[in-house]
């Protein structure tokens, strides 16, 4: 069924995200009404898995705050998916064996032998761990969500109507959004300073990709004007989001975005599976610019903050590790978020601009206008919502104070949330990325363009400019 026309997927996710965000900010007159959502911690037992996010439910049995989670999130986002104008019966089917498998992923990703830090070990009382943190759980939910994809076409066909990645991490997006608008109270200069950046970074980098995978596809690939923008769009930084946004701005074929897109799932997978571990092992000592790689080199909206997450947990343990400096988690995150933040709002600009030229110099159509409106229905509203959440908790906790300890308490009730959204993100990428089909369906010459782009020069130009920006900048220590 056609989604209806005043709902998009993007403002359901600024809905929901806003709903959470609202519900926390209870927290704020001594109501907690989102502490039993469950938390995954550490764990060397299985009993040990799941608790309740805050102390307020600390009698409550992790068991009991899983089922009151799913429960939760799925009925909220069935609400959604039938305003769309979807199916919301089988979406509640499909989402229930999403959610578990997911979420187990997630857990198994927080085993004390994986997850543990060297400053944990003592804790759990081992010898040796993997250091990799409790977010390890996400590349697990990634792997196996390829698996199925790829190796059990049944139950992928059955997960179906719930393989909504996009949607997923646009709610946790806006929450996140709440989430750095606390932790910036403590690092109001440094938070400032990531922002300015972030934005010319992206300035720059854009310019530079778009302009060469445009020429390379062109010349050396002979792709036509209708391939070879959309391609440009996706492949350079922006990914599926800037994908489809192009080819409606140049008015190409439905089938020229869905083939880009797809490709850039498939890349993304690949992209989230290497660079963060690149970034442990090289770019520990400047964290920053590892957060900014994944925001200027991973594609997606999804791919790259959830490379963010993976980098900031992985490079903060090795900085751990190897330096014994325990920097405040979630900066590194900020930085690879503030520049896809930058990047999408960037998508609407340059779907203007290409419009613009294809309408008066490609196309030159007579009588043929651009539509304020039509730009304005690219915007992304997820994007809203960030930056709504971020400066409401930055003004409410910025004197300190109780209401700093109020908003970290707020921040706690959606915490969980947003891992659970990046956690589906994770999985249902993985699901979708469906290598033999796309082999099939003709991709290959469009995966060569990729490729050479992507390797050639979009991750060494990504890692110059996120240098060159960030270097030197580092997130605030742990206290």
């Amino acid at each position: 069924m056609a989604e209806k026309k005043w709902l998009t997927e993007d403002k359901l996710a600024l809905i929901l995200g806003l709903v959470l965000f609202g519900l926390s900010l209870f927290n704020f007159g001594g109501v907690d009404p989102l502490g039993w959502a469950v938390k995954s911690n550490v764990w060397l037992e299985p009993g040990q898995m799941f608790s309740a996010a805050t102390g307020a439910y600390k009698g409550m049995s992790g068991v009991l705050s899983l089922i009151l989670t799913w429960i939760f999130v799925t009925v909220m986002l069935a609400f959604g998916i039938r305003a769309l104008g979807g199916d919301a019966k089988r979406f509640m089917v499909s989402f229930t064996l999403v959610f578990f498998i997911g979420f187990f992923c997630f857990a198994i990703g927080h085993y004390a032998v994986v997850a543990a830090t060297p400053n944990q070990l003592a804790k759990y009382n081992l010898k040796w761990a993997m250091g990799l943190t409790g977010e390890a759980g996400f590349i697990v939910a990634l792997l196996v969500g390829i698996f199925i994809g790829n190796f059990m076409p049944g139950l992928a066909e059955k997960l179906k109507p719930a393989l909504r990645p996009e949607m997923f991490v646009k709610i946790a997006i806006v929450i996140l959004g709440a989430e750095l608008g606390v932790k910036s109270v403590d690092a109001l200069g440094l938070a400032s300073a990531v922002i300015f950046r972030g934005l010319c970074a992206i300035v720059e980098a854009y310019l530079i990709y778009w302009a060469l995978v445009y020429y390379i596809s062109r010349k050396y690939f002979k792709f036509s004007r209708e391939w070879a923008a959309p391609l440009a769009s996706g492949i350079s930084i922006c990914g599926v989001s800037a994908a489809i946004a192009t080819g409606g701005a140049i008015r190409a074929r439905p089938i020229v975005p869905i083939m880009v897109s797809s490709l850039v799932v498939v890349f993304t997978c690949v992209e989230m599976l290497i660079l963060p571990f690149v970034a442990q092992h090289w770019m520990y000592n400047e964290p920053m610019v590892a957060g900014a790689w994944m925001g200027l080199a991973v594609k997606s909206d999804g791919g790259a903050i959830a490379s963010g997450v993976i980098t900031d947990a992985l490079v903060r343990a090795q900085a751990m590790a190897v330096d014994g400096v325990n920097y405040q988690p979630g900066w590194i995150t900020m930085a690879a978020t503030t520049i896809k933040i930058f990047i999408d709002v960037f998508i609407g600009v340059w779907a203007f601009v290409l419009a613009a030229i294809w309408c008066t110099m490609i196309e030159c159509k007579p009588g043929q206008r651009m539509k304020l409106g039509a730009i304005l229905d690219r915007f992304p509203r997820f994007v809203l919502g960030y930056v709504i959440t971020f400066i409401i908790m930055l003004l409410l906790c910025a004197k300190g104070g109780d209401l700093l300890k109020m908003g970290k308490t707020a921040i706690g009730d959606t915490g969980p949330f947003r891992a659970i959204f990046f956690v589906l993100t994770f999985f249902t990428i993985g699901v979708v990325s469906n290598f033999k089909k796309l082999w099939d369906e003709g991709i290959g010459r469009l995966a060569l363009v990729y490729i050479v782009s992507l390797f050639g020069f979009i991750i060494w130009i990504g890692l110059f400019i996120s240098w060159l920006f960030f270097h030197g900048v580092k997130p605030p220590l742990a206290s």
